[in-house]
């Protein structure tokens, strides 16, 4: 029996493109203002460091939507583009192990709430990723692969 285009949507890929969206364009929501980027008390070489990670984050946002809605998909580009969306939050929480760092700037009592993002974030690639690979699985291979291998 065909399937219908709801049965077929790829929800695995779209959970996880939220993440990576979230990667693209959060740290300029967060960091592209007086308390970031343009804080005159924070010195150049700080400064740089905030803009390489604005940059990181649309860098692996890029990487990871076109590795997820690349024409031709697999179980690898499939990894590739959950472990791109992954990253960025990842970092952000194993940055809290290094001496004198905070998750917001002046450190406040609800700097933890940036959890409240990120691991929401990292459940919903790791959601998105199970799905996804079922859903891959149970379509067989793609139809430029079965092309290619005759």
């Amino acid at each position: 029996m065909p399937r219908t285009s709801v049965e077929s949507f790829p929800v695995g890929r779209a959970l996880i493109s939220i993440p990576a969206l979230g990667t693209l364009i959060g740290s300029y929501v967060a960091d592209w203002n007086a308390t970031h980027i343009f804080n005159p008390a924070w010195p150049p070489h700080a400064k740089f460091h905030n803009a390489q990670t604005m940059s990181m984050g649309v860098a692996l946002g890029l990487v990871s939507l076109f590795y997820l809605w690349r024409p031709e998909r697999s179980h690898a580009t499939l990894a590739v583009g959950a472990v791109t969306a992954a990253l960025y939050g990842i970092t952000q929480l194993s940055a809290g192990l290094y001496p004198g760092t905070a998750s917001a700037d002046p450190p406040r009592e609800d700097s933890w709430l940036q959890l409240w993002f990120t691991l929401p974030s990292l459940a919903a690639v790791l959601i998105g990723y199970l799905l996804e690979r079922r859903r891959l699985a149970a379509a067989g291979p793609a139809p430029a692969i079965r092309e290619r291998n005759g």
